[in-house]
């Protein structure tokens, strides 16, 4: 639970999926591509969207064969948002139904955020409202120099609350502040420099090249250790998750200590002895 949000209804979902929405692919390496995919309207969110993703983060990701994620949308754009008639919809709705709504859209993100394997994205285009926060609930994200960013709700009388924690967490209260109260439009570089985005290429041709760089080096890391990595992570830097810990001192040396005597923990501690790779890379040797 995080921010008093129940994620449980992620937990239910069957393993057998189809999308209309979105579409996974996963290759030999077990890298889970997911493609916001929807190109005719930018990849718009609506509540569709909300849903697959949520089944893709409850019943693909958690897979033992999947070792990172990579989001990216299809088409022109990353994310432009919500959708029209979504918001349409909502509009039309009642306070009950838009808060059962928008409680989905917050848990999806929670999930996102605390999914247990490195979360890659792949922004080009644009990134906008909801965009911006696809790209705050992942570990690594590269983008384009030409894609632009905005959190634009204020102009519509509404706010970022859903995803405002997250961009908060990344890019900070002070250039919150501005953002969240401007809606301006802020290109890549800037989205760099205030920690949104890790990586900015010259071009959208160059993402993949970027992204192989970057997978090349995660999949050389414990699937185990890079799950604790995150979790470490998450615990120590969000006052909600903080806050249950009684014993910093306690908690970041048991940490530690269970991974030395963890199976990869000492499988990559002998792999580094013995130079060679470790078992789980793939030119390493299975025990």
């Amino acid at each position: 639970m995080l921010y008093g949000i129940e994620v449980s209804f992620l937990n239910v979902m069957g393993d057998a999926m189809s999308y209309s929405t979105i579409k996974i692919q996963q290759d030999q390496r077990g890298v889970l591509t997911v493609h916001l995919n929807r190109p005719d309207i930018r990849n718009a969110f609506n509540d569709v969207v909300i849903t697959e993703l949520a089944q893709v983060f409850a019943s693909e990701v958690p897979k033992r064969e999947v070792r990172v994620v990579v989001l990216r949308g299809e088409g022109s754009a990353f994310c432009a948002g919500g959708d029209l008639n979504w918001m349409k919809k909502a509009a039309n709705s009642s306070y009950e139904e838009n808060l059962k709504d928008t409680h989905r859209l917050s848990s999806l993100f929670v999930a996102m955020n605390e999914c247990p394997k490195p979360l890659i994205g792949l922004v080009h285009g644009a990134a906008i409202g909801g965009g911006v926060g696809l790209a705050s609930v992942c570990d690594l994200v590269i983008t384009s120099v030409e894609t632009v960013f905005s959190l634009s709700e204020v102009r519509l009388g509404i706010v970022p609350a859903c995803i405002g924690p997250f961009v908060i967490a990344k890019v900070g209260p002070s250039q919150a502040r501005r953002y969240f109260l401007s809606a301006e439009r802020f290109s890549a570089l800037e989205a760099q420099e205030m920690g949104l985005v890790h990586e900015v290429v010259s071009h959208s041709s160059d993402l993949d090249a970027k992204l192989e760089s970057k997978l090349g080096q995660i999949l050389q890391c414990s699937p185990n250790a890079l799950a604790v990595a995150k979790k470490l992570i998450l615990d120590l830097s969000w006052p909600e998750k903080r806050g249950h810990l009684q014993d910093y001192l306690g908690y970041i040396s048991k940490t530690l200590a269970e991974l030395r005597v963890s199976d990869e923990g000492q499988e990559g501690v002998r792999a580094f002895l013995e130079k060679r790779s470790p078992n789980w890379t793939s030119g390493g040797t299975s025990e």
